[in-house]
């Protein structure tokens, strides 16, 4: 008898508090192998604080965070580790200004993942290649839009082929007309099967990529499901209220 595959990523429990703040409050979530989810809330409802509970950039207050059965709250566990196998995606972009996009790519490689510059390199034009942006390996941050650095930003995670991917607001901090261009990458990543834990306002890329739609308030999950359930016909007077304010928009 075959042995079940653990969730990619699994919260039990999962609560954080910042001093007398409780921003998430015993939250139990799991997001199967290729599978996409979308987070989606009010400023202030934890959802980037969960995201980042994920991969320990914050530190839990109770509760366990399991990647593939691997409980990482477990001090023994090997964090840097597992952190290999979760590429991250921020609101902004965070690259390095003093490094062309070759640079930014292959840094981490080389550094984190002991590659040879040729197969930094490699890899580096490879990634790029998935973004769509062959002809800006030798570009610098300031000579992109911020469509195209948001871009670098995601090939920079894919570069050390991780397992699953998290996006907090990857387009939040773009101008409009910019948006489509890195939600068609993320699209592309979910047609490929890639593992996605995604913090989005965009509800049309939520509704038409995600697996489930996961909606959070008071540091709760108030109601989850797939997209046009939990957006097209909700079912929580709170959540109703929400979709209507950003629909309202």
């Amino acid at each position: 008898m075959s042995t079940p595959i653990p969730p990619a990523i699994e919260l039990c429990s999962l609560a954080k508090s910042f001093g007398e703040l409780q921003v998430l409050r015993s939250i139990d979530l799991k997001v199967t192998q290729g599978e996409v989810v979308c987070i989606i809330g009010p400023s202030g409802s934890g959802k980037s604080t969960l995201l980042r509970c994920v991969n320990l950039l914050e530190t839990p207050t109770g509760g366990q965070v399991l990647i593939d059965g691997i409980d990482i709250t477990d001090p023994h566990s090997d964090i840097d580790e597992i952190r290999t196998r979760i590429g991250m995606v921020f609101q902004q972009f965070n690259l390095f200004p003093h490094l062309d996009v070759a640079g930014n790519l292959t840094i981490a490689q080389r550094r984190v993942l002991k590659r040879s510059r040729i197969e930094s390199n490699d890899k580096a034009v490879s990634v790029l290649k998935r973004v769509g942006l062959s002809d800006k390996l030798h570009s610098y941050p300031r000579q992109l839009s911020g469509g195209q650095q948001q871009r670098v930003a995601i090939a920079r995670a894919l570069a050390s082929d991780p397992e699953m991917m998290l996006f907090d607001e990857p387009t939040s901090a773009l101008d409009p007309e910019l948006v489509g261009e890195v939600l068609d990458v993320m699209r592309g990543l979910a047609e490929a099967g890639m593992t996605m834990l995604v913090v989005t306002h965009e509800m049309g890329f939520a509704r038409r990529v995600a697996d489930r739609v996961v909606f959070m308030d008071g540091g709760l999950i108030v109601e989850e499901g797939p997209p046009d359930q939990v957006i097209g016909d909700p079912q929580h007077e709170r959540t109703k209220r929400f979709l209507e304010q950003v629909f309202e928009r």
